[in-house]
């Protein structure tokens, strides 16, 4: 790793679960909170809202939550409900999940909840 890729790194890792501001070495943004963090990698979850207008996809292939979006089964078709069975409905989902590598951050800043 080179000296920038460790200064995001610890960022990230220091930042872990918290609401923070992501810069991109494009000049782009998001925010979201911190989920994850591997050598290559930094998770994101990004409220709905903002994903939906940043051209996130709102269904996708690692769409995985039971009770989310069901369907005729887990995580396919329009939502009937827990799991695709109808009756056992959940709350709507809130955050969708992103994925960046690390080497395309800039910097994170901490953003307040409020």
């Amino acid at each position: 790793m080179n000296k920038q890729h460790n200064h995001i790194y610890d960022l990230c890792k220091e930042h872990m679960h918290s609401y923070v501001m992501a810069e991109m070495v494009d000049g782009t943004t998001v925010d979201g909170i911190v989920t994850g963090l591997d050598e290559e990698y930094v998770y994101f979850a990004l409220p709905l809202e903002q994903a939906e207008h940043r051209g996130v996809p709102v269904e996708g292939p690692n769409d995985r939550q039971f009770g989310y979006g069901g369907g005729h089964g887990y995580g396919h078709g329009p939502s009937h409900g827990y799991g695709g069975y109808p009756g056992f409905g959940g709350p709507p989902r809130r955050f969708r999940r992103l994925v960046l590598p690390l080497a395309a951050l800039a910097t994170l800043s901490l953003l307040p909840w409020y």
